[in-house]
């Protein structure tokens, strides 16, 4: 069901667990269903010694897709008018990934309302990995 305005105000924020122990299997999974077989996220050889980074990474947009889920599973499916973000940090296999989601404004756009949320995906340690904002339309 989705959130509607009056149940939420500026500051309002939820925390969820996108990614447990991300493996390098759910990492070419992504990659066949996205398409994007691109050697760096499922050849460790290559990433290694052509490449020059220290693992095969996750796929951006893997990522930002996780994420996402926060988004739905907080403000309902449908719901989400806008989403972008930024690549902070590399996703390792074996990270685990937490989102944090919080509303920065509710607004009218004409008759609808809207809520504008900052979003913020950390790993393990704490570091950030993705940051970004969206917009999602609320029930009155």
């Amino acid at each position: 069901m989705a959130l509607r305005a009056s149940e939420l105000k500026v500051g309002d924020s939820k925390t969820m667990l996108v990614a447990d122990n991300l493996s390098r299997t759910q990492i070419v999974m992504y990659a066949g269903a996205s398409g994007d077989y691109n050697p760096i996220h499922s050849d460790e050889r290559y990433t290694v010694e052509v490449a020059g980074y220290p693992s095969v990474f996750a796929h951006g947009m893997l990522t930002m897709g996780a994420t996402g889920r926060l988004l739905t599973d907080w403000l309902g499916d449908g719901r989400v008018t806008d989403f972008g973000v930024r690549f902070v940090n590399q996703v390792w296999p074996g990270d685990t990934l937490t989102s944090t989601a919080t509303i920065e404004a509710i607004r009218s756009e004409g008759d609808v309302m809207m809520a504008d949320l900052s979003i913020v995906t950390v790993n393990q340690k704490d570091q950030p990995v993705v940051s970004g904002t969206a917009s999602a339309r609320l029930d009155p």
